[in-house]
């Protein structure tokens, strides 16, 4: 069986406050339907996201090629170099460290597509900072991906401990009065 046969898809979030990375990955061959995603999303730009396909200088695009698409519009001058300059240059080393690395076989990142969907924060402050997370983001994700991580039960135990992300966290009593049932989904 060929690496990545349909789509492999993975999740990351690196660091804390407006420098933080948040990236979803899917991994697909070309000529299935990742391919089929990622040139429509190409072909399809609207106001304020313009993906487009990450380098990691200009003339050298990373392999497996990997679009990256903006999550927030890109707003005002320092939001514009975090996302096209420090965001990009961490997700383009971010994946070429996972050929490197092996997590992703050299021999296939030709035949490989990558969708990158990146989070950069508009308060973004410290495009150092930015590329730092970006580029472990991008690794922890892609090795996600292949790995197919987190498990279900491991997805389990973090839901019986209760969700939580940095813009939300629900209290124990939140959690207790919002149980669903299979009796009150039925109606």
């Amino acid at each position: 069986m060929p690496f990545a046969p349909t789509a492999l898809i993975g999740e990351s979030f690196i660091g804390e406050g407006p420098n933080a990375a948040h990236t979803n990955i899917v991994i697909g061959r070309a000529g299935g339907p990742v391919e089929t995603a990622w040139v429509s999303a190409l072909a399809s730009p609207s106001v304020g996201y313009a993906p487009f396909v990450t380098v990691v200088r200009p003339n050298v695009p990373v392999k497996p090629l990997t679009l990256f698409v903006n999550k927030a519009a890109a707003n005002g001058e320092l939001h514009q170099r975090a996302t096209w300059g420090s965001a990009q240059a961490g997700l383009a080393r971010g994946v070429a460290d996972a050929v490197e690395q092996g997590v992703i076989p050299a021999e296939e990142a030709e035949d490989l597509l990558i969708v990158a969907a990146v989070w950069v924060d508009p308060a973004v402050d410290d495009l150092d900072a930015c590329f730092r997370n970006q580029r472990a983001a991008a690794f922890r994700a892609v090795a996600a991906a292949v790995h197919a991580e987190p498990g279900v039960a491991e997805v389990l135990a973090a839901a019986e401990a209760g969700p939580s992300n940095p813009f939300y966290t629900p209290s124990a009593e939140q959690l207790a009065a919002s149980v669903p049932t299979l009796e009150a989904a039925a109606r």
